[in-house]
């Protein structure tokens, strides 16, 4: 391609709007453009990346068996209900685009296709001698994110790769999702990308397990914790630990002392010259069910602990059918206008122990009666410990569980794993902290998706049993844009060879030097004759603005037909280790052609 001839538009600075490297270079170089808040153009440049991550993606699950299809953008309410997924998604999470047609009937833009693939296996599979089964499509995706940012990061449209399979057992199950652990890993690998593969949330998708893939990048959302034995690894939603061992109490004997403006740990630990990790904090929750009912959730936790309330929602979750719901629409601290709506009389706040009474909480038929009381694991073993006093300004200390509180009866792993703990596969190992991009995630469903919608099969014995099933999807736009923030200078985008948009660019110096555009026609001829997908940059421009933009937009190799010309060479430059050489101009074609697969692992 000609960049003369190219939708080829660079920018000076930085936009505006743009917050991380990936997403500034994206725009400088011309690769996206911004229609509306999370919504992006692929303009050539970039659509030719997604085309080489969807097309190793696509030979990555090929490889395993699986097969392609394409499935409706457009979903029936209906299906979600029958999930029991539609309040979570439109409500709880309120991530989808739901609508209602001229015909009244109520539908949703596909954030992810579950429901529609377990509707069709329900029509299609009858017997265990169709199984195992493995569906997958590369569609666009929409997702109505509350706040767009980082480009195609967290967009409100995106392009993504998701399979599902169906399965007899869950043996079947876990071949096919140890087949796309590998699928995965080689596909990362073949792109050209740093990553770690982590034990994740499975959130609202469900599922007995999951797995998400990590681009590593300082500007990644998450944080991962590992062990450098490589035993371990996992986003912080999910991390376990063993927690530095609770310092031994100094307070034998248990009273109420006065503690005036210590409403905080920090503060209480200096008035009482105490390690935090002798308190029991307790931490107040409200939690909102899919049937309107508000539960009022204290979580008592030790002092030096966070509260994970990715792993809180989870264990509300699984409570929910106690208070006549399915799930759980919302879960927050509760500010002064919330506490208005159910608070019977001013709560200590600063100054709760784990037996508040209950007649805080005013008779109200949407609001449930009773605190629920959680106890996390942290606690549990406190001897003589600092707690609140149920009275703003005191505490009490030298406190125990059995004796002055009674140990609630929900004792539970709630507790934020953190850099520094101890692993609990070898205390020895302590974990560390990396950020990454989630670009993957596979998931091992089981029968969530197959009992609620009636997919069954029928076994050898002649049963008939729910489907067993699995869930796989990679982020093809994200991951793409997962390779800059992976890779790039102060000059531009350093593309992996393997999913940039050329391999070669020809930069003719001056336009008006016969002998160098003569040069790069006949290279730029038989670069691409050759299988090398090369750009020309015939552009009337000076040689600076030529140089700055090639590095800009990242091409692996830059072919100059410049001064070395007249020793019939010709300058090749190296986009990632900045590495330049005169190469004879008859070799040019060979010498690419090795480097190119030497990079690409010759395409595997």
């Amino acid at each position: 391609m000609r960049l003369s001839q190219m939708l080829f538009v660079t920018l000076r600075d930085d936009p505006a709007d743009a917050e991380i490297p990936s997403h500034k270079l994206l725009l400088r170089a011309g690769y996206i453009r911004r229609i509306g808040s999370g919504i992006y153009a692929y303009l050539p440049l970039m659509w030719r990346v997604l085309q080489k991550v969807s097309q190793i993606v696509r030979e990555e699950m090929n490889a395993t068996g699986a097969q392609e299809c394409l499935l409706p953008q457009l979903q029936p309410a209906d299906l979600w209900r029958e999930s029991g997924r539609w309040d979570t998604y439109t409500k709880a999470e309120g991530i989808m685009f739901a609508l209602i047609d001229r015909r009244e009937q109520e539908l949703a833009l596909g954030p992810t296709h579950e429901e529609v693939i377990t509707i069709i296996a329900r029509d299609l599979i009858r017997s265990y001698r169709q199984l195992p089964l493995h569906l997958y499509q590369i569609q666009t995706k929409f997702r109505d994110e509350i706040r767009p940012r980082f480009g195609l990061m967290r967009g409100r449209e995106f392009i993504m790769k998701d399979g599902y399979s169906f399965h007899a057992d869950e043996e079947s199950l876990k071949k096919t999702y140890q087949d796309m652990y590998q699928a995965y890993s080689k596909m990362l690998q073949r792109c050209g990308l740093a990553f770690r593969a982590v034990e994740a949330d499975s959130g609202a998708i469900g599922g007995s397990g999951s797995i998400e893939f990590m681009v590593l990048a300082e500007a990644g959302e998450d944080e991962v914790l590992y062990t450098e034995d490589g035993q371990y690894a996992a986003n912080v939603e999910k991390a376990v630990s063993l927690p530095a061992d609770a310092e031994p109490s100094s307070f034998t004997i248990y009273e109420k002392r006065e503690t005036p403006e210590t409403e905080t740990i920090e503060k209480l630990c200096d008035f009482l010259k105490c390690s935090p990790t002798q308190v029991v904090k307790n931490v107040l929750y409200q939690a909102v069910y899919d049937n309107g009912m508000t539960v009022l959730v204290l979580v008592s936790i030790r002092g030096d602990r966070e509260v994970n309330e990715v792993k809180l929602q989870n264990e509300l979750t699984k409570l929910a059918c106690q208070f006549g719901a399915k799930t759980l629409l919302k879960l927050a601290v509760p500010d002064a206008d919330a506490q208005k709506k159910w608070a019977a009389k001013s709560l200590p706040l600063g100054y709760i122990a784990p037996d508040i009474a209950d007649d805080y909480i005013m008779k109200e038929k949407s609001v449930h009666p009773k605190f629920l009381r959680l106890v996390d694991k942290t606690a549990v073993d406190l001897k003589n410990f600092v707690t609140g006093a149920n009275e703003p300004g005191y505490h009490v200390v030298g406190a125990n569980w059995g004796q002055q509180f009674k140990l609630p009866d929900l004792v539970v792993d709630i507790r934020k794993a953190r850099p520094g703990d101890r692993a609990m596969h070898n205390p020895e190992q302590t974990l560390k902290s990396a950020r990454g991009i989630e670009v993957g995630h596979i998931f091992q469903l089981g029968t969530k998706y197959s009992q609620a919608m009636g997919a069954t099969y029928t076994n050898e014995q002649g049963e008939e049993k729910p489907l067993v099933m699995g869930c796989y999807g990679v982020g093809v736009s994200r991951l793409a844009q997962a390779a800059v923030e992976q890779s790039y200078d102060q000059d531009g985008i350093i593309w992996p060879v393997a999913i940039a948009p050329y391999h070669a660019i020809v930069t003719i110096p001056n336009i008006n030097d016969a002998q160098q555009v003569e040069i790069a026609e006949k290279l730029y001829t038989e670069l691409n004759q050759a299988g090398i997908e090369t750009l020309l940059d015939d552009r009337n421009e000076r040689a600076g603005v030529k140089f700055k933009d090639a590095d800009l937009i990242g091409i692996p190799y830059r072919i100059v037909t410049g001064r070395a010309i007249a020793n019939g060479k010709v300058e090749v430059f190296e986009r990632q280790s900045r590495n330049s050489q005169e190469i004879p101009i008859a070799e040019v074609v060979s010498t690419l052609k090795g480097w190119i697969s030497q990079a690409t692992g010759n395409g595997k």
